[in-house]
């Protein structure tokens, strides 16, 4: 058993497996759940969860009397540094004003703020408060804040000040703190003991894109952040307090907090922000200049790098995680061929995070391949008559109980996301002989045709591949004859122009690389594709009349 708390036993038992309860308080620094070991398997057999009774996020991201840094904040061309002992202790006070303004345990906090100092000290606060927060990102629009603040429930809302008109608007009677001067003098008060919460208990809930119907609030444990940090030492391939750590990822989407910002503050690593939107010569220039070491990269991100034909040199990562969208053979090669560093992609939805993915000096990567199902997570493929299969379509699932899953959803039934004891996915995919697992699509984004089942994610990937195009997305669209026919949507590459040769030129190229059955039908030109706030296309939006 791997243990990352130093602690007299009790015993208790979670997944099966013996574990221990620490103090309430964890450790300041504490050490990786993985450490490096020769293959997968012993990897796996050697791990084991163990999860302390209780446990609070914000507490254990606390390190008092730390001078070194924990977030730095890059605007413009000036640094501003903020360190461990001053993360804990405005946090604390943040706690403090909360639980003064009459928020209790269970009670939902909203944050509307990109990433920031104050976005990272309002989540831990609240945690310590014992609070409930609700992330939420700042390309929202009224009517989409409204339907979130309205489920949640939200007592009160942190918000930067270029989202407060909004907020207002979708809730005119919703108390706000801004994060502008407001928020120091707000938090100029004493600081409290973080409240002892339970593992179990919920600490923040976020709201899913979904493919079909409103959003769902999906409502996450404490110990969700211990369930993410095998995950964490496999994507960036056994991290330590000397790395230094960036995403453009909005913290508002658990890629952007769970899979960076919280295992890092959690680990005493260096996070790096700006204010800056994404550009890919500015990204490259930031982690040039912060000399960052490992980085989240969406595959859209990564999309636009190659798009834009970017510089690598000077750059000191060592490895690079990327998911939220297969990342496809192609892109996966460029990327490690560009930046020369390791390239992890990994596997997982809110629900569930972090559950699938790989770790390259440890274990092959299969190009295309999500990789394998990672320690202290089972993830097999299900038919739809409930029997696990290997070789052929299947829904992904995932066991419970598991620390990294949700506790529920939030004011609805969550009894259609289990069959016994699996966390259905909703997402397709096959399990191969040697454990390693292939996302298919999305179980509504499967197009039939004539008998065919196919996923989407090939077809652009395949379309990806070819010199003139930049960004593709394919749907399935109604057909007398075939039942479904797919149909893509293709942003070209600067200097490309639409012409009915280069149609036909696409769907040779289709026809050549996959089969007959999946070539695009139609390709409309298109400057731009619809995507959620967490940069996935949304094929829904495409699949509308009016498209």
């Amino acid at each position: 058993m791997l243990n990352y708390f130093t602690c007299q036993p009790q015993t208790t038992s979670f997944l099966g497996c013996d574990s221990s309860y620490p103090p309430p308080m964890a450790l300041p620094n504490p050490r990786r759940l993985l450490e490096p070991v020769p293959d997968y398997g012993t990897m796996r057999s050697q791990f084991a969860w163990d999860i302390p009774e209780r446990f609070n996020m914000g507490t254990a991201c606390s390190t008092p009397d730390d001078s070194s840094i924990a977030l730095r904040v890059v605007e413009d061309d000036t640094n501003l540094d903020y360190t461990f002992e001053q993360l804990g202790d405005a946090s604390s006070r943040l706690a403090a004003a909360l639980v003064g303004l009459g928020v209790r345990q269970g009670d939902r906090v909203a944050v509307v703020a990109p990433q920031s100092w104050e976005t990272g000290v309002s989540h831990l606060g609240i945690w310590k408060a014992g609070a409930i927060s609700v992330p939420l990102a700042s390309l929202f629009g009224p009517d989409a804040l409204r339907y979130r603040l309205n489920d949640s429930g939200a007592r009160l809302a942190i918000v930067s000040p270029d989202n407060i008109g909004k907020v207002v608007e979708a809730d005119p009677d919703l108390d706000i703190i801004s994060t502008d001067d407001e928020f120091d003098e707000f938090i100029a008060v004493d600081p409290i003991e973080s409240a002892q919460t339970k593992a179990e208990d919920p600490a923040y809930l976020i709201y899913t894109s979904g493919t079909t119907g409103p959003p769902k609030g999906a409502l996450l444990p404490h110990r969700s952040l211990i369930g993410h940090l095998t995950g964490f030492d496999c994507y960036y391939e056994f991290p330590s307090r000397d790395d230094i750590i960036w995403t453009p990822a909005d913290w508002a989407w658990i890629g952007g907090l769970m899979d960076v910002l919280v295992p890092a503050w959690y680990y005493g690593m260096s996070v790096v922000t700006t204010n800056a939107d994404f550009d890919p010569a500015r990204a490259i220039r930031l982690m040039v200049d912060q000399k960052v070491t490992l980085a989240f990269l969406p595959p859209t991100a990564l999309k636009m790098m190659r798009a834009s034909d970017v510089g690598s040199e000077h750059l000191s990562l060592r490895a690079i995680f990327t998911g939220g969208e297969p990342l496809g053979a192609e892109l996966l090669e460029w990327s490690r061929s560009h930046f020369g560093c390791h390239i992890n992609e990994g596997y997982g939805q809110t629900e569930a995070n972090l559950v699938v993915g790989n770790c390259n000096s440890v274990w092959p990567t299969r190009p295309g391949s999500m990789g394998k199902p990672l320690p202290g997570h089972d993830v097999a493929v299900f038919s739809d008559t409930g029997e696990r299969v290997m070789g052929e379509v299947g829904e992904i699932c995932v066991r419970t109980p598991d620390p990294v899953t949700m506790l529920r959803y939030w004011n609805r039934s969550d009894s259609d996301k289990y069959r016994g004891s699996w966390l259905l996915t909703g997402d397709l995919g096959v399990e191969d002989e040697d454990g390693y697992l292939w996302f298919s699509s999305r179980k509504d984004d499967v197009i039939m045709s004539m008998g065919y089942r196919i996923g989407p994610g090939e077809i652009e990937e395949s379309l990806l591949g070819h010199p003139s195009v930049s960004m593709a997305a394919v749907v399935g669209v109604p057909d007398e004859l075939r039942g479904q026919v797919p149909k893509a949507f293709v942003v070209l590459r600067d200097g490309h122009h639409p012409t009915a040769e280069l149609t036909e030129e696409l769907q040779h190229h289709v026809r050549t690389r996959l089969a007959a059955h999946e070539v695009p039908r139609t390709i409309d030109y298109v400057h731009s594709l619809p995507r959620t706030t967490t940069g996935k296309i949304m094929r829904r939006a495409l699949r509308e009349p009016d498209q």
